[in-house]
């Protein structure tokens, strides 16, 4: 897509308040997740554990994502895309997912997505995707459930 570039935030500890991307990360994951916004350090600790990735458009940081790799306690491959709603139904989100999904195949496990269930527009477009409702949870101390979903198609 012109003018859409992709950002990965690598270095975990290397990374340091004031760079453009992870801050760029931060802000867009806790915009759209407000119920569990993120400090730099821990910004920076899934940065050393996962592809985190920000996407710009011309410029602009507009979303951002994650892959994570199964682990023995969780033994799926998680894949979260976040594009600011300004920028939505645009086909910036489905890129983003298609790349995050490309790392998430290469680990051979089932793949998941998290989606907060006050997010309608997120909810839709998981599904369109071939994700299914597997659980609704909330965290401790949370109102707002997050959707569980697992890639079928």
């Amino acid at each position: 897509m012109h003018g859409l570039t992709f950002h990965r935030l690598s270095g975990g500890d290397r990374l340091i308040d004031g760079d453009p991307l992870i801050d760029d990360w931060q802000r867009i994951h806790n915009l759209i997740i407000p119920t569990d916004p993120l400090s730099l350090e821990q910004v920076r600790e899934r940065a050393g554990r996962y592809h985190l990735e920000v996407v710009r458009l011309d410029g602009t940081a507009i979303g951002c994502s994650t892959v994570r790799p199964p682990t023995e306690e969780e033994p799926v491959a998680m894949v979260i895309a976040r594009i600011l709603p300004a920028h939505r139904r645009r086909g910036f989100g489905g890129e983003l997912y298609r790349r995050g999904l490309e790392r998430a195949r290469a680990f051979g496990a089932p793949i998941e997505t998290v989606v907060l269930a006050s997010n309608p527009e997120g909810l839709a477009f998981a599904e369109a995707q071939g994700f299914t409702e597997v659980e609704r949870y909330l965290l401790p101390g949370d109102t707002v459930p997050y959707v569980a979903l697992r890639l079928t198609a």
